[in-house]
């Protein structure tokens, strides 16, 4: 049911198509379109832009997680759009939410009408905890600091309005790049020699999704510790069950998206358990940017530069199979300082920060 906020700004549910080609509908079209440009409008970049056929599996929900999608619209033009996505994990009580709103629509109170809205819809839902991901790009507002104690960002009206609204900053994210250049490529097989000279217990193993039946079980025990190993500060993301189903459902989404995924991961070769990975990611587009998603070293195999390996090994094979895609981007929480130490002496540079942020619903 539509929403009417104010005189001119409506809320309208998303109904998602079949399909994402020119049959799906004009609203769905539309609502693609206002996301990407939305997005370039905070970040000055198209590294998360999506096309329709890409946007649509990540909109459905699934066994794990209840997506639910508005529309935000001015006298019936689209000007934002507002994902909530509810976690199963810890039983539907922690959502991301976002809300993304066209530039040329920033201050018009459009935002503060909404968001009042999309918190009941999640309370009603049966959320008690609210998070979201915010780029605050450099500006010349009084810095915010992370409670974590690493890093800060700008209190610019984006922190503000969150701020106003009852969110706190929990963590500071870094975004960093990675440009390839010939003598990068060298510099990257120095640190794989180096690395691999002090894993000589381990062996690198490498696949593209769907995932292979014998890796099935390791790679779902590496994603479980992902959501718990990882710094976390005090925001609250629940602790999440894999298994052979989940891997499935994991990697159909991207395979439904036309996304190549490359696993980099190493296998203690006494025991044959997988105990580090590495995922590279990309769209469509051989051109556009690569994504650097998941990377995890298990606690007991830490001490063995195993964090460099995958890292370093998969971008060795990424590169000699995507040679067009000109970089690579990442984000790390900016107290994980070993993670962050790789990537430096891997060669990526920070380019902008994200403030994570959370709302505890009563």
């Amino acid at each position: 049911m539509n929403i009417r906020l104010t005189e001119t700004v409506t809320l309208h549910p998303l109904v998602l198509p079949a399909r994402a080609d020119a049959a799906a509908s004009p609203r769905f079209l539309e609502y693609a379109d206002v996301r990407n440009r939305s997005i370039r409008d905070v970040t000055g970049r198209d590294d998360d832009q999506m096309t329709p056929r890409e946007l649509l599996p990540v909109l459905r929900s699934s066994a794990d997680t209840t997506k639910l999608q508005w529309a935000i619209t001015v006298d019936d033009e689209m000007v934002g759009v507002a994902p909530l996505s509810i976690l199963g994990d810890d039983e539907g009580k922690t959502a991301i939410l976002v809300v993304s709103l066209l530039r040329s629509f920033w201050g018009r109170g459009i935002g503060a009408a909404t968001l009042p809205h999309l918190e009941m819809a999640a309370y009603a839902a049966g959320v008690r905890r609210l998070l979201t991901w915010v780029e605050h790009p450099a500006s010349e507002d009084a810095p915010l600091a992370s409670p974590t104690g690493f890093g800060e960002i700008p209190k610019d009206h984006a922190a503000r309005f969150l701020l106003r609204h009852g969110y706190t900053l929990e963590q500071v994210e870094r975004v960093s790049t990675l440009t390839w250049s010939d003598p990068l490529v060298q510099r990257i097989r120095n640190l794989r020699a180096s690395a691999a000279d002090q894993a000589s217990g381990y062996r690198v193993v490498q696949w593209k999704l769907p995932t292979p039946d014998e890796h099935v079980a390791g790679y779902a025990w590496m994603k479980e510790h992902m959501s718990t190993d990882v710094p976390d500060a005090e925001l609250g993301m629940p602790a999440e069950k894999w298994d052979a189903g989940r891997v499935a459902r994991h990697d159909e989404r991207y395979i439904q998206r036309g996304t190549t995924v490359l696993v980099t991961a190493a296998q203690h070769i006494a025991t044959g358990e997988l105990c580090a990975y590495n995922e590279l990611a990309i769209g469509g587009d051989p051109t556009a940017a690569t994504h650097q998603e998941d990377t995890l070293v298990l606690a007991s195999h830490r001490g063995h530069r195993l964090g460099m390996l995958v890292k370093s090994a998969g971008l060795l094979t990424w590169h000699e199979q995507h040679p067009d895609s000109p970089t690579v981007i990442t984000y790390n929480a900016e107290e994980n300082r070993p993670m962050l130490d790789i990537n430096e002496a891997i060669g990526f540079a920070p380019i902008a920060y994200e403030g994570a942020w959370k709302k505890e619903l009563t």
